[in-house]
């Protein structure tokens, strides 16, 4: 493994942080929600509004894995996906009508913007994941 000074485990810490919070965000926020209006409120686009947080904890998680050598592939590979399928949903919802209200929220085109979410959404979890495996290895404390 590679450098595994201070610099390094606080990138892992704030990257891991970041990219953590769009996905866990919208539980917490529905857990508070149902327990003050009694209702179940989720939104399911927040990971994808929260895209900045998602980007910086991404660049510094990859930043970190450079660094140590490890856990490089998954989040590379994690971000890219992100990236690809968050632009190609958008790009997608507004050449079919569906982000300007023209077109119903259903059928083939309204399945293949929500798909894209749904992938969006695994990949930043593989990031996350990839995020947790390389923060442990970091403080892993070897034995003589």
């Amino acid at each position: 493994m590679g450098k595994r000074d201070i610099f390094t485990k606080i990138l892992v810490i704030v990257g891991t942080s970041l990219v953590w919070i769009p996905i866990l965000a919208p539980f917490i926020f529905a857990v508070g929600a149902f327990f003050r209006e009694r209702r179940f409120l989720f939104d399911y686009l927040m990971p994808a509004e929260l895209f900045p947080a998602v980007l910086i904890g991404s660049g510094l998680l990859l930043w970190a894995a450079i660094r140590a050598h490890s856990q490089q592939k998954p989040i590379g590979w994690g971000l890219g996906i992100a990236v690809g399928l968050l632009v190609a949903g958008q790009v997608l919802a507004v050449a079919s009508g569906l982000a300007s209200g023209a077109r119903q929220p259903t059928g083939i085109w309204w399945m293949l913007v929500l798909g894209s979410l749904v992938v969006y959404i695994l990949a930043v979890i593989v990031i996350g994941v990839g995020g947790v495996v390389l923060c442990r290895n970091l403080f892993k404390q070897f034995k003589a």
